[in-house]
């Protein structure tokens, strides 16, 4: 099996001392797994780097053996935001939520098109508030839509409009902009507490059910934000 595209990197781990298996999400052939011979290479690591883009030639005996890459750089992205620990943790936080909720070898498009979008947004003013739509948007993508606006209903608290959302067990106050996109959102705890709530659906209704580990480059990506404050 031999094929070319192009993929974003999302992990890469040491195989031995020369080689690494490294995993890309494509255009054409969705989640792949792959080795990199010479990956540890000074020439080779330099641009090797989760969140990059790149051209990729596959290869393999066959479908159910584990292939190898012959890469070639395409788009630079983390080195960009070497000096932006927020915008650094970010791409790998969300390059380990693309892993996470892909199969493997599964075509889709429009995840691979929310990875180039995920770049669009870091350009913004406001891209922590449309980051957190991003999160929504993936989630929507594999079947998981929290329809916030469906459920969600208006109170006044403090004379205040808040938004809740109701259950049998619990109360939750979803932060008002993600009811109505047009709210410029200015208070960070109230960014924190839209990631909180996509963390929370994230534990409940995915991570626990298939005995899966929160991802920890998520909990590096939150804390960089709370050191904004």
């Amino acid at each position: 099996m031999n094929w070319d595209d192009t993929g974003f990197l999302l992990s890469k781990n040491k195989y031995n001392e020369n080689s690494l298996i490294s995993e890309f999400y494509t255009k054409n052939h969705g989640k792949i797994s792959g080795m990199v011979f010479g990956g540890t290479s000074k020439k080779i690591k330099n641009y090797l780097q989760i969140g990059n883009q790149l051209y990729l030639n596959y290869n393999s005996k066959s479908e159910n053996k584990l292939g190898y890459f012959k890469l070639e750089i395409q788009k630079v992205y983390s080195p960009v935001y070497f000096e932006n620990s927020q915008k650094l943790t970010c791409i790998n936080s969300a390059m380990s939520l693309i892993r996470l909720l892909t199969a493997e070898s599964q075509s889709n498009i429009k995840i691979f098109d929310l990875i180039e979008k995920f770049y669009l947004i870091l350009l913004n003013d406001e891209w922590l508030k449309d980051y957190i739509f991003w999160e929504l948007e993936l989630l929507k993508e594999i079947g998981f839509d929290l329809e916030l606006n469906n459920l969600a209903t208006k109170e006044l608290l403090n004379n205040k409009i808040i938004y809740v959302v109701k259950s049998k067990t619990e109360k939750k106050i979803i932060p008002n902009f993600l009811i109505d996109k047009k709210i410029i959102v200015n208070d960070l705890n109230t960014l924190l507490n839209g990631l909180k709530l996509v963390s929370d659906f994230l534990e409940k209704n995915i991570l626990q059910p298939n005995n899966l580990n929160y991802p920890i480059s998520r909990t590096h990506f939150i804390d960089s934000i709370k050191l904004l404050g």
